[in-house]
């Protein structure tokens, strides 16, 4: 399983429609709006790297409303879990 970040910077007039559109893209699991320079972040999900390439030159090329993207492949994941130990290690030992 393949799982890449992709930044979305819409036009205004896809700013009130473009989520929905999104997260109706095959391979796209999740879509948030966000803060700051970009307005969406995607979630892909996908079995090959010619997936991916499918979901961004093929899919996302026909939303209108895209104004540019950004797509960033995911080496390693984390779970909560995971970071919780990482960043714990030996605070167990610390008095309070």
């Amino acid at each position: 399983m393949l799982t890449a970040v992709i930044l979305v910077k819409s036009t205004r007039d896809g700013l009130t429609r473009l989520g929905p559109e999104l997260a109706d893209v095959e391979g796209v699991a999740e879509v948030y709006t966000v803060t700051g320079e970009w307005d969406f972040v995607a979630i892909a999900r996908v079995r090959e790297h010619e997936d991916l390439a499918k979901v961004v030159t093929q899919h996302l090329t026909k939303l209108a409303g895209i104004e540019k993207t950004e797509t960033m492949v995911a080496f390693q994941q984390f779970s909560a879990h995971d970071l919780e130990a990482m960043f714990g290690l030996g605070l167990e030992d610390k008095p309070v």
